[in-house]
């Protein structure tokens, strides 16, 4: 099978509501993407959301733009979308964070050809994407409410989870960033995490990606070549290939050497 839906679900949907993907953090992995794609077709859910962090960090960031934009999907930005056309919000977290300055410095590095392979146009499309998406029943935003940089992790204390979520007022909250897909039950709220179609960092290799079924959330993983995908990284020219490389061969995260 190349997919699968995890036991991740909070509770049993009564009567079956709308059903709603939320795919994030595609990262310009057009292997995963068609993967997910194709899962997509035998879940046949009647809305599709993405959550960011479509471009960056692969080899094909024009394409996944192209065909997400053909799809008519909403969504929101991520925080390697906004950094595309506004530098400062990369600069702004680096200051926050000096700790992290050898990845960020990476991170920079690969605006520029990222840049240059989607163009003027699709950057503009990305742009108008907004920070927070509200469906029925749950809402969307890339890593947390007014902040795309920083993000609870998925061992976050409870106390955290509901600081950071509660107040956008929802049943289900939904977020990507982290890479590391988990559904928590909060009293009456329920945090979620997509995980990442590109680059995941749970020990899975395979694409990830959320579904919401009425009350039921869970998580499907989808496999894909990540082995050709990883060679296609190492005969791109791009900056840092060969650690993105390892990231995805590994499925969690390395640091740069």
């Amino acid at each position: 099978m190349g997919a699968e839906a995890e036991g991740l679900g909070i509770t049993e949907a009564v009567g079956a509501g709308m059903r709603t993907a939320i795919v994030s953090d595609v990262h310009g992995n057009l292997r995963a993407f068609e993967a997910v794609l194709s899962d997509l077709r035998h879940v046949a859910p009647d809305l599709v959301v993405q959550g960011g962090d479509l471009a960056y960090g692969g080899t094909h960031p024009a394409e996944i733009i192209d065909q997400i934009r053909a799809l008519g999907w909403p969504g929101v930005r991520g925080n390697t979308d906004e950094m595309l056309w506004s530098a400062e919000s990369l600069r702004g977290f680096a200051a926050k964070t000096p700790q992290l300055g050898p990845l960020l410095g990476r991170i920079q590095d690969l605006i520029p050809p990222t840049l240059a392979m989607i163009g003027e146009e699709r950057l503009r499309w990305l742009e108008g994407f907004p920070e927070r998406y509200v469906g029925e029943g749950f809402s969307l935003v890339h890593a947390s409410p007014g902040d795309l940089w920083r993000a609870p992790m998925h061992n976050a204390s409870d106390e955290e989870l509901r600081s950071k979520y509660a107040p956008l007022g929802v049943a289900i909250v939904v977020y990507g960033h982290i890479h590391h897909p988990y559904i928590r039950q909060l009293g009456a709220m329920t945090v979620a995490n997509t995980g990442s179609v590109s680059q995941s960092y749970d020990g899975d290799r395979r694409a990830s990606y959320l579904v919401i079924e009425g009350e039921c959330v869970s998580i499907r993983r989808v496999e894909y070549d990540v082995e050709s995908e990883a060679k296609e990284l190492l005969r791109s020219g791009l900056p840092h290939a060969d650690w993105m490389s390892r990231i995805l061969l590994a499925g969690k995260y390395v640091p740069p050497d």
